[in-house]
Parts: C-alpha cells; sequence; structure tokens
C-alpha cells in the first residue's frame, strides 16, 4: 500500500517498468507525449536500449574517453567527437540534435527499414501512404500498368487525397506533379482546360505556300521573333 507522500504530484511520473515516483526531470524529453515526457524514466530507457542493441548483436554504448567540448558531441555508433552540425537538428531533444551523427543516424535509419519492412521502398510507401509494395503492384495492375492520367508505362509515384489521405492511383512523375501544382482543384483544371481550348494559335493558309497565326480568341498576336 502506498502512501499519501508515494503519489505522484503534477512534476512527478511514474515510471511503468521500475514502478518508482521520479520527478519529470529523470524522464526524457519527447514532444509527441501529452505530457512531454518520454514514457520510461532515463535508467529504464538507457536499460531497455541496451538490451535492444544486444538482441540485435549491436556492441553496447560505449563513453568517450575524453571530454567533450563546447560545440562537439559524441556519437556512440562510430565512437567519434564531432561537431553539433555533423549531427542532424531535431525538436525532440532538449540539446536540439539527434544522438547520432548524420552517417550513423542515415545509417540506423536503413537498418530499421530494412529489418522491420524489407526495405526503404516498403517503410516509405507503408509510412507516408499507408500501403505496401504488395499494394502498390495491385493497384498499378489494375491500371492496366500505365499512369492513370497519361497512359505513361511503368509510373512510379502514388497519388493521394491530401485533404483525406486515401489513396487514388498510381501516377508518373510528371502527373502527380502537376495534379499537385494545380492543388487538386477540379476547378483551377477545368479553367485551365477552358484557357488552352480558347486561346491555342493556330496556322490558316492565306496566299498559297503563306500562313498566318491566328487566335480564335482575343490576345496579343504571336512575335515576328516566333
Amino acid at each position: 500500500m502506498r502512501h499519501m507522500s508515494d503519489l505522484p504530484t503534477e512534476s512527478d511520473k511514474i515510471c511503468p517498468q521500475c514502478q518508482r515516483t521520479l520527478p519529470l526531470t529523470e524522464f526524457h524529453r519527447n514532444s509527441r507525449r501529452v505530457d512531454g515526457r518520454a514514457y520510461y524514466c532515463k535508467a529504464c530507457a538507457t536499460a531497455r536500449s541496451e538490451a535492444s542493441r544486444r538482441k540485435r548483436g549491436i556492441a553496447p554504448a560505449r563513453r568517450p574517453a575524453t571530454p567533450v567540448g563546447q560545440g562537439l558531441k559524441w556519437c556512440p555508433d562510430c565512437e567519434q567527437i564531432k561537431p553539433l552540425g555533423d549531427f542532424p537538428s531535431t525538436t525532440r531533444k532538449a540539446s536540439g540534435r539527434h544522438s547520432y551523427c548524420k552517417p550513423c543516424h542515415n545509417a540506423r535509419g536503413k537498418e530499421t527499414a530494412q529489418r522491420l519492412y524489407g526495405g526503404n521502398r516498403e517503410y516509405h510507401l507503408r509510412r507516408r501512404y499507408g500501403i505496401g509494395q504488395r499494394e502498390f503492384d495491385e493497384l498499378l495492375a489494375e491500371q492496366g500498368g500505365v499512369c492513370a492520367v497519361c497512359g505513361v508505362p511503368d509510373p512510379e509515384h502514388v497519388d493521394h487525397d491530401h485533404r483525406t489521405g486515401r489513396v487514388r492511383g498510381i501516377l508518373c512523375f510528371n502527373c502527380n506533379g502537376g495534379l499537385g501544382q494545380f492543388r487538386d482543384s477540379p476547378t483551377r483544371l477545368a479553367r485551365a482546360i477552358t484557357y488552352l481550348r480558347g486561346t491555342t494559335w493556330q496556322r490558316v493558309l492565306i496566299h498559297p505556300g503563306v500562313f498566318q497565326m491566328c487566335s480564335p480568341t482575343r490576345g496579343r498576336p504571336p512575335s515576328r521573333h516566333s
């Protein structure tokens, strides 16, 4: 049975692993959580991280043999002291920098994507659109293996509704970018079609072998140099 003194206050938090009531400062910052702090206390988080590293066959993290100076940071993967600029920036840590330098950070990302999703492509599709390569291939097959807009074969870009997040189809680079530039607006696209049809310059035969460029609507005449 807990005493009243053991109950957490607004400045305390219970670690679900060690069951200790600790000050919030004993928990790493995490902007994704409601209380702005990590789920486990620092000691338990470190222990869990080390256990995960051992399970994956990664050597335990070491500490720098020499003190880290101002404007520098220690990378536990490559075990080098590097300038802060060599570490990716983040708002999730009080230091404003990730724990690992950019090369090690990228290598860890690739390893995670490969381990959990079988590769970067699958990771990107799952994280961004909520589908995998299998669903991508099935949708492309339903389209006949071509871009759903222009018919170019082997499109590679997933088109989705930016409002709902739902996937609409597979498009080529140009069509996918074009819809984005028009902000997915049918009204803007319809106006663009009207504009193109109404301002298309046409060649009109005025004498045998002599043509003049004319527009069916009002507008500036073509340049003599064109």
